[in-house]
């Protein structure tokens, strides 16, 4: 049995768990992530895998490598976080500082929500010939598109749906990106301004929706506006077999799905309208991130000789 420890990396915390070579997550550690600065944050990882290996039964001898999912732009072969929104790195050697600092030397990187898409492809035990989109909504919104197991990358930044325009009514600027219209922290700030509460957070946003709240009815009915178009574009450019949401906000509200369905079966056209019943929301119980690097650190060879 191969195992592989695979770490999934985030502006609030730090997830790292041993994985086998099945997409079983044996065990797994969370600690806080401290992005004061650079070192403070990388600190972060080293100490969640450390607490990770220290509380398992499998031996570090057996670890066969590392798979690292960090947020933003990442030079997978120098292995090097190049950009991020919410974390301090920049052009930082992540690879090689984790190599020294616990002695792993089989480490791979790539972008959080690729390794989160390369689980839900496995799971999905999709065909060659079929075309997997997994989007995410959560503190960013974001997609990977994997086909026959392989990324599309374009020249290294696809996927980045948060950055399209969309129409949004919330705004005194109609035109907005969608991931300052309808991610969490986008959605937590239009309802501070609509109660006029600064202490409102997201989960109140869904709370109040559930329980018919018509300030909360408004705001949902308007972010589910902005990410239909997002997703409908989506499936105008790739017609996808299948499409899965992962992300805290659509796993804790999964609700959403029929919404967004709803919403969206009014863009459709009849030959386009398949993909309703191919609409998903994850089933990893949101580990996808931790399971995808796992899976990518033991296929190591294999993935960092993939085509681009």
């Amino acid at each position: 049995m191969k195992y592989a420890i695979g770490i999934d990396i985030g502006g609030t915390k730090v997830a790292a768990g041993i994985v086998n070579e099945y997409g079983d997550l044996i065990q797994q550690e969370i600690v806080s992530s401290d992005p004061a600065d650079k070192e403070a944050m990388f600190a972060s990882v080293v100490r969640c895998v450390e607490q990770l290996m220290n509380h398992s039964s499998i031996p570090i001898e057996e670890i066969y490598g590392i798979g690292a999912g960090l947020p933003g732009k990442v030079d997978r072969e120098r292995g090097v976080a190049v950009y991020q929104n919410n974390l301090p790195w920049d052009n930082f050697p992540f690879t090689d500082r984790l190599q020294k600092a616990v002695g792993i030397e089989r480490i791979v990187i790539d972008n959080d929500v690729y390794m989160a898409a390369f689980a839900e492809w496995k799971k999905a035990a999709m065909t060659k010939q079929e075309l997997l989109v997994y989007i995410t909504i959560s503190t960013g919104i974001s997609c990977s598109i994997i086909q026959g197991g392989e990324y599309i990358r374009g020249a290294g930044f696809a996927g980045e749906l948060g950055l399209v325009p969309v129409y949004s009514k919330m705004s005194n600027e109609p035109l907005q990106r969608l991931e300052s219209a309808a991610s969490g922290p986008a959605m937590q700030l239009q309802a501070r301004n609509v109660y006029a509460n600064d202490q409102v957070l997201t989960k109140d946003i869904f709370a109040n929706y559930l329980a018919g709240d018509d300030e909360a009815q408004h705001l949902i009915k308007e972010m589910v506006s902005v990410l239909t178009q997002g997703v409908y574009m989506v499936h105008s450019l790739l017609d996808p077999h299948k499409i899965i949401f992962g992300g805290s906000v659509a796993i804790h509200n999964p609700w959403l799905l029929e919404l967004i369905k709803a919403k969206l079966q009014t863009y459709l056209l009849a030959e386009q309208s398949h993909i309703l019943d191919s609409m998903e929301i994850s089933k990893l119980n949101n580990v996808q991130g931790v399971i995808g690097a796992g899976l990518r650190a033991c296929m190591l060879v294999k993935c960092t000789s993939q085509k681009t």
